[in-house]
């Protein structure tokens, strides 16, 4: 599977993911452009292989958003983070080297059985 990344640039598109939700769980990966760690974690998310889109925010460009993200799913904002919303709630959020292929597709099966 080919790993497409999707941006979450507005509250419109932020909707848009959560009512997505309702017919599949959504990852989301917030990513900061100026963190070396984040773009580890961006690239090794390219060997997940049983995801086939991840929503990214930017979270230097979108802040407003990233904090709007971290509100409503009431998580503590960390970058890089990955999250896993699911019927309207963040049913998974993991950060920084914890984020990890077997964890987030382990996850995703649970949800989709």
């Amino acid at each position: 599977m080919v790993l497409t990344m999707r941006e979450l640039k507005s509250m419109e598109k932020m909707q848009e993911m959560i009512r997505e939700s309702f017919l599949e769980p959504q990852t989301v990966f917030k990513h900061s452009t100026r963190c070396a760690l984040s773009s580890v974690v961006l690239s090794r998310m390219q060997s997940f292989k049983e995801i086939d889109k991840v929503y990214i925010v930017d979270v230097i460009g979108q802040r407003e958003l990233s904090n709007n993200i971290s509100v409503t799913f009431n998580i503590e904002h960390q970058s890089p983070q990955l999250l896993i919303i699911h019927k309207g709630k963040c049913v998974y959020n993991n950060s920084h080297m914890g984020i990890s292929a077997s964890d987030v597709e382990n996850q995703l099966r649970l949800l989709l059985s």
